[in-house]
């Protein structure tokens, strides 16, 4: 008997809903790639932030019609959390695959190894606990630089959160994986972590693109992550 390939799980940024790796999605799909895209934005609304993420994903997915192993590609902010998913679920996961996103820091939070500066800003934009939506975060012609398509960005920004700003303080889980991993970057804010993940030995890859290539330039992504998922013997 065949084995059914394994599922690419596209886990999107806290900050962000499954509208901006859809595009990433369909681009999996087209190539014949198994796909799961949980939407987690109803997690993110109040705190612990961190363990309702955790708990909205593993039920997402384990009420999902998977079949076979799992691969978790975790963007931006979901990075931190990826072997947190995985052991949370009882469907088996072969690797992950970090997208453009930190990597784990068990026990750490983000507000520990940011600039202060960063936090002190983050702080100050926000009002009654809440960060504002990510898009408020920059100029308003940033994003419309990353991805011109008016449709996309409008649904991309529709889906955003405002996330508590106790997020930025909560401990990240202290879970082990002892699993293959790979790297994918897309942009120069990333170039650290990618840095590290090459220095460990980790399959890479890198992009000279921007944040948010997965939603505007799928065509362009879906090949190298295609290649580190099969790197990782997930397909």
């Amino acid at each position: 008997m065949v084995s059914a390939p394994a599922t690419t799980v596209l886990v999107h940024s806290p900050y962000l809903g499954p509208a901006s790796l859809r595009p990433l999605a369909d681009a999996l799909t087209a190539l014949g790639h198994p796909v799961l895209l949980p939407d987690l934005r109803v997690t993110v609304n109040a705190a612990p932030v961190h363990q309702r993420l955790i708990g909205g994903f593993a039920d997402a997915v384990e009420e999902s019609p998977v079949d076979g192993d799992l691969v978790l590609v975790g963007h931006s902010g979901a990075g931190p959390l990826l072997p947190a998913f995985a052991d949370a679920l009882e469907i088996p996961v072969t690797g992950l695959v970090f997208l453009d996103a930190d990597l784990p820091a068990p026990g750490r939070s983000w507000r520990d190894d940011a600039p202060a500066d960063r936090m002190a800003h983050l702080k100050s934009i926000s009002r009654d606990g809440l960060m504002p939506r990510w898009d408020r975060w920059f100029a308003p012609e940033a994003l419309s630089a990353m991805v011109p398509d008016v449709r996309l960005l409008e649904e991309i920004v529709g889906e955003e959160a405002e996330v508590p700003l106790a997020f930025l303080k909560e401990p990240r889980p202290t879970v082990a994986w002892t699993g293959p991993c790979a790297y994918l970057r897309l942009s120069e804010s990333y170039r650290t972590p990618f840095a590290t993940a090459r220095d460990l030995g980790w399959p890479v890859r890198e992009l000279d693109s921007h944040h948010l290539a997965a939603a505007a330039d799928p065509t362009t992504v879906v090949g190298p992550l295609t290649e580190l998922v099969t790197e990782l013997g997930a397909l």
